[in-house]
């Protein structure tokens, strides 16, 4: 009887109770076969580098890892490795993650929550040649595509940007006037502005605001 070829899997998580137990329900599954595991994504990137000749099917991956996190690791993989499957399990459902993610090709994620049915549903699912997202990631990946959206429509001018610099780092209005040769008054005003044109509330949105932009420091 001829045995029944199964599909190859490599994982990357640093946390150790997870992956015993991923390894636990591969186990039991006669389809599946776990041929490598690291605890981060620098040394599955070297695994795969060395074996090319291994046809692996699917890298589960966790996005916070050290020396290389999910997110890199798998835009590693879907550039050097197309035919390649990955799939996220990881905690971290950040909405500008989740955009890169999808952006770079990853085929499925899932919670680290999500019910044993779940996991084996999804690795069935891209295995298959589909796309599996969890309703939660769903969610996140829509409100990060909408958060997109707007960053892209507020345009500031240079002035602004340098307002909002000087704000985040916690000049004063007299101070942000007396640097940039302008009246009390007309900070205040671009201030009062940038409140309504950002949609914050106050000058520590703004500030936090500086920060995303990358104008300051976090």
């Amino acid at each position: 009887m001829i045995e029944k070829t199964k599909y190859k899997l490599v994982v990357a998580d640093d946390h150790k109770m997870f992956l015993d137990g991923l390894l636990s329900i591969i186990s039991h599954e006669s389809d599946y076969q776990i041929v490598y595991t690291a605890n981060n994504g620098k040394d599955l990137k070297k695994y795969l580098d060395i074996n090319t000749d291994e046809k692996i099917d699917l890298a589960i991956l966790d996005i916070n890892m050290p020396k290389m996190d999910g997110v890199e690791l798998n835009n590693y993989i879907k550039k050097a490795y197309p035919g390649l499957k990955t799939l996220i399990v990881s905690m971290s459902s950040e909405p500008k993650q989740i955009y890169e993610l999808t952006q770079k090709g990853v085929d499925g994620y899932i919670p680290k929550n999500a019910k044993k049915e779940e996991l084996l549903l999804a690795i069935d699912t891209i295995l298959k040649g589909s796309n599996y997202f969890s309703s939660s990631i769903k969610e996140a990946y829509t409100k990060s595509i909408f958060d997109q959206k707007n960053e892209t429509a507020i345009v500031l001018s240079n002035r602004e940007k340098e307002i909002l610099q000087l704000i985040a780092k916690e000049y004063t209005t007299q101070e942000i006037a007396n640097e940039l040769f302008l009246s009390k008054y007309t900070i205040e005003g671009y201030r009062t502005s940038l409140i309504s044109k950002l949609e914050v509330k106050n000058v520590v949105g703004l500030a936090k605001y500086a920060i995303k932009l990358g104008l300051i420091e976090d």
